[in-house]
C-alpha cells in the first residue's frame, strides 16, 4: 500500500465499500444456500452462480481502489476474477456429470438426459 491510499476521495471509498460489501454479501448468500438447499444438484448450481457474481463485484471494487491508490491500472484482481469465472462453471459441470453418472449407476431417479430424444412410444401427428 502506498502513501496515496490514505488520501482517496470519500466518493471513491463509498463506491469501493458498496462493491466489496455487495460481493461479500452475495458470497455469504451462496454459502447459506449451500447449507440450506436439499439436493446435491441444487447445492452445486445456485452457490456457484452467486459466488461468481460476488467475485466479480469484489474484483471491480479492488481494481477501482488500487488503480486510484497506485495511480496505475491494477489488473491483478481482473486476472483472478477471469480465472474464477472460467473455472467455477467448468467445475460445476464436471461435478454435476459425475453425480448424474453415479445416481444413474445406483438406479436412483434423476432428471432425463437432454442430449437424447424422448422415447414415448406414441408418434406425434404432424
Amino acid at each position: 500500500m502506498t502513501e496515496a491510499a490514505a488520501v482517496l476521495p470519500l466518493w471513491l471509498e463509498i463506491i469501493v465499500a458498496v462493491l466489496v460489501l455487495a460481493g461479500a454479501a452475495l458470497a455469504l448468500l451462496g454459502s447459506i444456500g449451500l447449507l440450506r438447499l436439499p439436493t446435491f444438484f441444487e447445492r452445486v448450481h445456485a452457490p456457484s452462480i452467486i459466488a461468481t457474481l460476488g467475485c466479480w463485484l469484489i474484483m471491480h471494487g479492488t481494481v477501482l481502489y488500487f488503480s486510484v491508490a497506485d495511480r496505475s491500472l491494477a489488473l491483478h484482481a481482473l486476472l483472478i476474477a477471469v480465472f474464477v469465472a472460467i473455472t467455477v462453471p467448468i467445475m460445476s459441470i464436471f461435478l454435476m456429470r459425475a453425480a448424474l453418472f453415479r445416481a444413474r449407476q445406483a438406479g436412483r431417479d434423476v432428471p432425463p438426459s437432454l442430449s437424447q430424444p424422448k422415447v414415448d412410444g406414441s408418434a406425434e401427428a404432424k
